[in-house]
C-alpha cells in the first residue's frame, strides 16, 4: 500500500467516525418517544413529528446550502465541524430548557418541533459534506467508500435506540449532543481536503426540470424515491414495533432497546457489503436486491408481533437490507448526469427523497391504528416494488453500462 493510498483510508476512516458521532442527533429525541410521550402527553401525530420535524429541516439545509454554495464559500472540514457543534447545541437545548410542565403545553411542542428542525438544518451540513470529502480522496473504490461512510452514519443514528435503554431521556439527549460536539471537533482537528477536489459548481435551477428528461436519471431517482418511501418510516417505527411485542410478552424494556438499536445499526454492516458487491457486480443487481428482501420483510414483520424472537429476525434482516442500497443510488446518479450538474442532480435527489420520508412517517401509525401493525408495515413494500421495477428498466438500457466500470 502506498503513502496516499494509506492516507485516503486513514481520512476515510476518520471521517466515519465523525459520521457516527454527529448522527447520532438523528433519532436523539424519537429514540425517547414513549418517555416523552408519557412525561408530555403526545397524541401519535406529535410522536411523528419528532422524526419528520428532523426530515424537514434537512431539506430546507440541503437545498439551502446547495443554493448558497457554502462548501464552496467555506472550507468543507470547517463546515462540516461548525454544522456538527451547532447540531449540538440545538440539540441540547431541548432537555436544558423544555422542563416536562412547558412540554406539555402547544408552545412547548412547538418549540421542540423547532429545535428539532434546526437540528436536520445542521445535518444538511454534516451528511452532504462528508460525502464531498470523501470524494476529493477517492477516485477508485468509490462504491466502498461510500458504503463506509453511509454505515458509519447508520450507526450512529441506531445509537440513541440503546442508550433510550439505560438512561433517563434527558441524559441520551445530551449524549447525543456530546457525541456530535466531539465529532465537530475531531472534523477541525483531523480531517482534510483530499488531491481531487473538483471544480467549483454552480446550483442551477434550471436543471430541476431537465434532471427528470434524462431517462436513465430519472429511473435512478425513481429506484432512490421507492427505497426511500420504505426507509426512515422503517427506522422511526420498527423500534416501536419491537418494543411493543417484547413488553406484552413480558420481555424487558432494556432488551428492546438494545433490539432496536441492532436492527438499524446492522444496516451499517449493509452498506459495507453493499459498496463491496456494487464496485463488482454492478450498482442496478445490488439494488435490486437489496429492495427485494427488504420489501419481503416489510411484508411480513408487522403480523409477527406475537413471536417476539421471529420478529426480531425478520426485523434484523430488514435493517440489514433497508439501508444497504442507500449510497448506491447517489453513486448511480453522479455517473448518469451531466458532469457539471452533479451536485445540483444530487440535492434534488436527496431532497424529494426526503420529503417523501416525511408522508410515510406519518402515515404508518394512522394505517396501524385503524388496522394494525401488518398492514401498516405491509404498505411500505410498495417502494421496494416501485424502486425494483424501474432499476431493472435502466439495468437493461444501455446507460447502465456508464456505472461502476460497465457492471449492472
Amino acid at each position: 500500500m502506498t503513502n496516499s493510498d494509506s492516507r485516503r483510508w486513514s481520512q476515510l476512516a476518520l471521517l466515519a467516525a465523525v459520521e457516527l458521532l454527529a448522527m447520532s442527533l438523528w433519532f436523539s429525541a424519537s429514540a425517547v418517544t414513549q418517555a416523552l410521550k408519557e412525561s408530555w402527553h403526545l397524541s401519535r401525530g406529535a410522536e411523528s413529528w419528532l422524526t419528520i420535524s428532523v426530515q424537514l429541516g434537512f431539506v430546507v439545509g440541503a437545498l439551502a446550502s446547495a443554493v448558497l454554495n457554502l462548501s464552496e464559500r467555506f472550507a468543507p472540514p470547517r463546515l462540516l465541524a461548525g454544522c456538527a457543534i451547532l447540531g449540538a447545541a440545538l440539540n441540547a437545548a431541548i432537555p436544558l430548557v423544555i422542563t416536562d410542565d412547558i412540554g406539555r403545553t402547544s408552545g412547548g411542542f412547538a418549540v421542540l418541533v423547532a429545535l428539532r428542525m434546526a437540528t436536520g438544518v445542521m445535518l444538511a451540513g454534516v451528511y452532504p459534506t462528508g460525502m464531498k470529502l470523501m470524494a476529493t480522496w477517492f477516485k477508485q473504490g468509490r462504491g466502498l467508500a461510500i458504503g463506509v461512510l453511509v454505515g458509519a452514519l447508520t450507526i450512529g443514528s441506531a445509537s440513541p435506540h440503546l442508550l433510550a435503554g439505560l438512561a433517563h431521556w434527558r441524559t441520551v439527549m445530551y449524549a447525543s449532543s456530546a457525541a456530535a460536539l466531539l465529532a465537530g471537533l475531531l472534523a477541525l482537528a483531523t480531517v482534510q481536503v483530499g488531491p481531487h477536489l473538483p471544480a467549483a459548481t454552480r446550483f442551477d435551477w434550471s436543471y430541476f426540470a431537465r434532471v427528470w428528461a434524462d431517462p436513465a436519471v430519472r429511473r435512478a431517482n425513481f429506484g432512490y424515491l421507492g427505497h426511500m418511501f420504505e426507509l426512515y418510516a422503517m427506522w422511526t417505527w420498527a423500534p416501536r414495533l419491537l418494543r411493543e411485542s417484547y413488553l406484552a410478552h413480558s420481555w424487558s424494556p432494556s432488551a428492546a432497546a438494545t433490539a432496536g438499536f441492532a436492527v438499524v445499526a446492522i444496516g451499517g454492516i449493509g452498506c459495507v457489503l453493499a459498496g463491496l458487491t456494487a464496485d463488482r457486480a454492478g450498482r442496478c443487481s445490488t439494488t435490486i436486491a437489496s429492495l427485494v428482501v427488504s420489501g419481503g420483510c416489510a411484508l411480513s414483520a408487522g403480523w409477527l408481533t406475537d413471536q417476539p424472537l421471529l420478529l426480531t429476525g425478520v426485523c434484523l434482516i430488514w435493517g440489514f437490507a433497508v439501508v444497504a442500497d442507500s449510497a448506491q443510488f447517489s453513486a448511480a446518479v453522479s455517473e448518469l448526469c451531466d458532469p457539471q450538474f452533479v451536485g445540483t442532480a444530487l440535492t434534488i435527489q436527496t431532497c424529494a427523497g426526503f420529503l417523501l420520508t416525511t408522508l410515510t412517517i406519518r402515515a404508518v401509525p394512522e394505517v396501524q391504528a385503524s388496522y394494525g401493525w401488518g398492514w401498516a408495515l405491509a404498505m411500505l413494500a410498495l417502494g421496494p416494488v416501485f424502486g425494483v421495477f424501474h432499476m431493472a428498466r435502466l439495468r437493461a438500457s444501455d446507460a447502465a453500462a456508464k456505472m461502476a466500470g460497465g457492471h449492472r
